[in-house]
């Protein structure tokens, strides 16, 4: 299926599989299971090799890499990643996105923008994808403290890094992967000076962690707070449109 084109009059051809484990994650789901046997088979303590033994079929499982149907729309900025929009706010996109980096290249432009936060949970996908397609202009490491990502000011305390990408038409998406209580570590997949499609896979945060996107400036959010977004499929906002959406959670 993958890269084969896919429409909503029923043209191509869809079925189940198993997600893939990306190679990332390979060597911790071997680790965890090599440790859980050698506690069965060597020390014989049941009692706790089994939970050990789930526990690494968990750890597959985070790592899990299924794909995605990504939509091809122009205008269209897609979530970068998988899980629950926990906050809709207007804010200043954070200083690495806006200053002057000594690269030539310019960044996000100075104003508030509407920044939409993704929170996943141990449960989600933590495969990263970039909300548009274009060229990589920063990718920004920033150490950091590992308080809940549900905070707000989890923002500009966690550990994070910050990629900009630069559409060829001009129009620039900045968003920060943000780890969390449980997250140590985050894995880019790109770098400056590479050119990226729509819900390409960018990069993955380990153990739970957040997402923040900056849309453009002029353009809301197409999606509502509670609500659970896929990666590189759900449609976060379309450039200069600002439509009011409700929803009743129920």
């Amino acid at each position: 299926m993958a890269g084969e084109l896919l429409d909503n009059r029923g043209r191509g051809d869809a079925s189940w599989r198993w997600p893939a484990i990306h190679p990332e994650g390979r060597r911790f789901g071997l680790i965890a299971v090599g440790f859980a046997l050698m506690v069965l088979v060597v020390f014989g303590w049941g009692w706790l090799g089994w939970p050990l033994l789930l526990l690494s079929v968990g750890v597959f499982a985070f790592f899990r890499d299924p794909e995605r149907v990504v939509p091809q729309i122009d205008g269209a900025i897609v979530a970068p990643a998988d899980g629950l929009i926990s906050l809709i706010t207007e804010v200043d996109p954070p200083a690495e996105l806006r200053i002057d980096d000594g690269s030539g290249m310019a960044g996000l432009p100075e104003g508030k923008v509407t920044r939409v936060s993704i929170f996943m949970s141990v449960f989600d996908v933590h495969i990263n994808r970039a909300p548009i397609a274009g060229v990589v202009r920063r990718v920004v490491y920033i150490p950091g403290k590992f308080l809940n990502a549900d905070l707000d000011k989890a923002s500009e305390d966690n550990e994070r890094q910050h990629f900009l990408i630069e559409r060829q038409d001009g129009l620039k998406v900045g968003f920060t992967q943000i780890a969390g209580l449980v997250a140590r570590r985050i894995v880019p997949f790109v770098k400056p000076g590479d050119t990226v499609g729509v819900g390409q896979r960018i990069g993955l945060i380990r153990f739970g962690s957040r997402v923040d996107v900056y849309l453009p400036a002029g353009t809301g959010s197409k999606v509502l707070l509670g609500q659970r977004v896929v990666a590189g499929e759900t449609i976060l906002a379309e450039k200069d449109q600002q439509l009011l959406i409700e929803g009743v959670s129920q």
